[in-house]
Formats: C-alpha cells, structure tokens, sequence
C-alpha cells in the first residue's frame, strides 16, 4: 500500500515519537503548519523538505511521490535545535542548467528535486533546468571546475544556488557570494557578474 506525503510525515514523526509540536520547534514553523501538512492541506516549502529529510534519514523523493515506499526509519544521535543544524549544515539548494558543465560526473553530488527544459532561443536552444540540493560540503568548488566558459559554447555560464542565508553565484573558477539581503554585498557580485559580461537581466535570481 503506497502512502501520500500527510500520511508518511505522520507516520515518520510518530516512529520519532514526536509530538505535532515537538517537530514544529525543530521546523520553526507552527504546530498548525505540522496539521495542514498531515491532513494534507498544504506541503512545506523546500527548506523545510530538507529539514524532513536530513531528519528522518529519507529523501525527498520518497517523502514526496506516492509510489515510492519508506523501507525503514533510521534513528539519528541528535535531537532539538541541533537537529536543526545538523540538517542546514552543508546543504546547498538552487538551479543548475545542464548544458552550462563539462562533466556530468557533477551530477553525482546532487540530488534532484525537479527538471524542466527551457526553450531559449539561444545556443544551446533548449536548456535542461535542474532544481538541486547538495550535501556536498565543497560543492561550490566542484562546480567552480566544471562550469563551461567558451564563447562558442554560449560564454560565461554561471550556477546560482544558497546555503542557508548565504548565495552563491559560480562562474568557471570564481566563486561569488553574498549574505541574502546584503545589499551592500549583492552589490559587488552583481558588478563582478557585469564584468564577465551577465546583463542584469540574468541577475534576478532567486534567494
């Protein structure tokens, strides 16, 4: 029998033996939050699909599609806010156009959460949109190697992703990053960004 997200979430928290409001404060969400969710109201946003993930040891594929089933729940050694951290710890989320790497060994430090494929008009004409998380503790510098910078093959690519309050903006060996709403600090990048010819247009990523 194949379960929902609401029905595995409550299972899983049950096994934990967490109360609605116990797994609230770990989320810093509200208990109502934990209800919509087990009733299958709404789901959380993808920090907080981390945050589930990294805590009951399952991905989020599994959290989230209904054919694939929970084989087991493995304890972890920590609970409360330090769960919290354990979960943030590491993790990278964010975009990833295909064509813009080399290598696509890349793509064995990532989990993915989404694909969509966008018609551009460009060289190439249609890019492959990965939406990633990464536990990768030197991700940025493995992609830093991979990221394509070759006129015939589209110029300078870039991919844009976060750590917690901290994003990054990775061009072939160069690493950006700014505090998220530093404006100061977004600042710089952006004009770094200019100076290997992005247009502005290209900078509304998302924090």
């Amino acid at each position: 029998m194949y379960l929902g997200f609401s029905e595995k979430l409550q299972m899983l928290r049950k096994e934990k033996g967490l109360s609605q409001e116990q797994l609230a404060e770990l989320l810093c969400v509200s208990r109502q939050s934990i209800s919509k969710w087990e009733a299958d109201i709404a789901i959380p946003e993808t920090e907080k699909l981390l945050i589930l993930s990294r805590l009951f040891n399952v991905s989020i594929d599994v959290l989230l599609k209904d054919e694939l089933e929970i084989n087991s729940l493995i304890d972890v050694e920590k609970c409360g806010n330090s769960a919290v951290e354990i979960a943030e710890n590491g993790i990278y989320e964010g975009v990833l156009i295909k064509e813009s790497i080399n290598d696509e060994s890349v793509l064995d430090y990532i989990s993915i959460n989404k694909v969509e494929i966008w018609k551009t008009g460009g060289n190439p004409k249609y890019w492959t949109v990965l939406y990633f998380n990464s536990e990768k503790l030197d991700f940025p510098e493995i992609i830093a190697k991979q990221v394509i910078s070759d006129e015939e093959k589209g110029g300078n690519w870039f991919v844009d992703f976060k750590s917690g309050n901290i994003k990054y903006i990775v061009f072939r060996k160069k690493i950006l990053k700014y505090t998220i709403g530093n404006i100061k600090e977004k600042g710089i990048v952006c004009e770094e960004c200019r100076k290997l010819g992005i247009p502005d247009k290209q900078m509304k990523w998302s924090e």
